[in-house]
């Protein structure tokens, strides 16, 4: 048995006697520009108005999208956590609407080099945001980078954000491929959700998603799920250039309540293929351990 099989049972057992483990929820895309992050913020706006108590950490290193969106400046980020001796609710940033965020900052480079105690203290003290969080979400890079993928299989619950334009498919295919393709990625251990953004109509939203799924389905004898769609709108363009929240700013814009209803259907229509104790501490062994 390898040391990441070590690990990966180590927190499996650990969370089989936790209950209360926070949603977690990846948000990924195969390029930049679709509005991924942009989703993330809003996705938590909306949690919030459901009750929910919700945190982001922004995994999109050497950016600071969702500190710009939310208009705020963090004192401390991962790195001051791993390596600087803060705590894990030290580096929680308060955000709107008591959303808190963590930023990434350069925290997971030389994770590599961590020793297994380290890793098994750094999943420990991150087990306490289940105490703090009913969803986590975690906004990773655009892209098919190693981190990006590593985040992706660690997740058991990811949404992939696409466009209709013919690149930005091509890319979330290409992201889909290199995941299928990955000896260490489980399907039946991770819920794929498709959002598509920027489209016309829900048809168009409809259809964009059964094409990539019938594709998926073909060639890597996968299946996805499509969550919804978010129309092209005025309003929220407006709000991204005001470094607002549509949801927040004009809540009865059309794309903030496409983000409402992609909420509902989050909270009440989907299922997870991954069991519910699959918390935060495991999806974080699992991208430690897949970086060993």
């Amino acid at each position: 048995m390898d040391q990441a099989e070590q690990l990966r049972n180590v927190i499996k057992l650990h969370n089989q006697n936790n209950q209360n483990n926070a949603r977690v929820v990846t948000i990924t895309s195969g390029k930049g520009g679709v509005g991924k992050s942009n989703l993330a913020v809003n996705l938590a706006v909306c949690l919030r108005k459901a009750g929910k108590r919700v945190i982001i950490f922004d995994a999109d290193f050497g950016l600071a999208n969702v500190e710009v969106m939310f208009g705020a400046i963090p004192q401390y980020n991962l790195s001051d956590f791993i390596y600087r001796g803060k705590s894990i609710r030290e580096i929680i940033t308060p955000g709107p609407m008591d959303i808190g965020f963590i930023s990434g900052g350069s925290g997971i480079i030389g994770l590599n080099n961590l020793t297994k105690e380290q890793i098994l203290y750094i999943v420990n003290s991150i087990d306490t945001l289940n105490e703090l969080a009913d969803f986590i979400l975690i906004d990773t890079g655009a892209g098919i980078s190693d981190q990006v993928l590593e985040f992706v299989m660690a997740s058991p619950e990811v949404l992939l954000v696409s466009t209709p334009e013919p690149s930005s498919l091509t890319d979330a295919y290409s992201l889909l491929k290199a995941l299928y393709c990955n000896p260490d990625f489980v399907e039946e251990e991770t819920t794929i959700h498709i959002v598509t953004n920027r489209v016309n109509s829900r048809d168009e939203g409809q259809a964009i998603y059964e094409k990539v799924n019938s594709v998926v389905s073909k060639f890597l004898h996968g299946s996805l799920n499509y969550l919804g769609m978010i129309p092209q709108d005025a309003a929220l363009e407006r709000a991204v250039r005001q470094q607002k929240t549509v949801t927040m700013s004009d809540p009865n814009a059309k794309s903030a309540k496409a983000i409402s209803c992609l909420t509902d259907h989050l909270l009440n229509g989907t299922q997870q293929k991954a069991p519910v104790r699959w918390g935060i501490a495991q999806m974080f062994s699992s991208f430690l351990s897949n970086r060993k």
